[in-house]
């Protein structure tokens, strides 16, 4: 039995859902922290398991006959370390075999707050477990994209403080369908693969590409943190919040989220979401919004 935690979230719920299209649903379990959220999945026939990543008893029960387990890390600004250290330690203790771990994309040795010093610690400490592996180091997702230039086309401009980064952005839902592939399939024990599109691209590039579809000039610049945290937090933003978007782009400035890996390729059987079907669907569709 394959086990989702995270499951009422973006990538845990889809995940999910790529699952059922080739697993019975007896098959899958899900980790929810409030189960009213997930009646979905309970009405599709999925068995719903509750507990928090900080309660250490109801996960070792959660985990209870489930021999592969997918830890979706837990969330910014929260202690990550120790949250994952409990469900490793609750799936060791309940007998799970297998357990998969979404880190994220380090395409250099770029450290971004919140972020790498808990997952570089959550993959040792995983490694070191005794458990059987398998770390997904996940590409930065499109829908992120809206967060760094808003979700409305620009008028003409773009600022963003990422300099000359590409990101490998990849889509949430071919990454959920890449990773329901690898739960499912053979020969990933005590492996690492790194989840992106195939192609990387500059914010020079997502200007272009909206300028093509808008069918006006959309230039980009790079712009300094500061103001672009303020121009943030005036649309309504925390300051943290604000200041966690910029960090993602000085992540990007810094080759963190450049490096492109087939492996989404592969799984998928065909090329992942482009750059413009992603910006179409999302910016200029009222009907094919994914």
């Amino acid at each position: 039995m394959i086990l989702v935690t995270g499951a009422t979230g973006g990538l845990g719920h889809e995940t999910i859902d790529a699952l059922l299209k080739t697993t019975p649903a007896t098959e899958i379990a899900a980790l929810v922290r409030d189960a009213g959220k997930a009646a979905d999945l309970a009405q599709r026939g999925v068995e719903v398991r509750q507990a928090d990543y900080f309660d250490y008893p109801a996960l070792v029960q959660a985990f209870q006959g489930i021999e592969k387990v997918l830890l979706v890390s837990a969330v910014a600004f929260t202690d990550r370390l120790s949250q994952h250290r409990n469900v490793i330690d609750a799936a060791k203790e309940a007998g799970v075999k297998h357990l998969f771990y979404t880190s994220i994309q380090r395409s250099s040795d770029f450290v971004m707050p919140q972020v790498t010093e808990s997952d570089l610690a959550t993959e040792a400490y995983l490694k070191a477990s005794g458990l059987m592996y398998t770390i997904l180091r996940n590409g930065y997702y499109f829908e992120g994209l809206g967060y760094l230039i808003g979700s409305e086309v620009p008028e003409s401009e773009i600022r963003v403080p990422a300099g000359e980064g590409k990101i490998a952005f990849v889509k949430r839902t071919d990454l959920a369908v890449a990773t329901a592939a690898l739960l499912t399939s053979a020969g990933h024990d005590n492996q690492e693969y790194t989840l992106t599109g195939s192609e990387a691209y500059s914010f020079h590039d997502v200007a272009r590409e909206l300028s093509e579809l808008a069918g006006h000039p959309i230039t980009y610049q790079s712009s300094e943190p500061a103001p672009y945290i303020a121009q943030k937090v005036a649309a309504g933003f925390p300051d943290f919040v604000a200041t966690f978007f910029a960090q993602w782009a000085d992540a990007a400035r810094h080759g963190m989220l450049a490096g492109t890996h087939d492996t989404v390729e592969r799984l998928l059987g065909h090329k992942p979401t482009s750059l413009r079907e992603y910006l179409k669907a999302t910016y200029f569709s009222t009907t094919d919004r994914s």
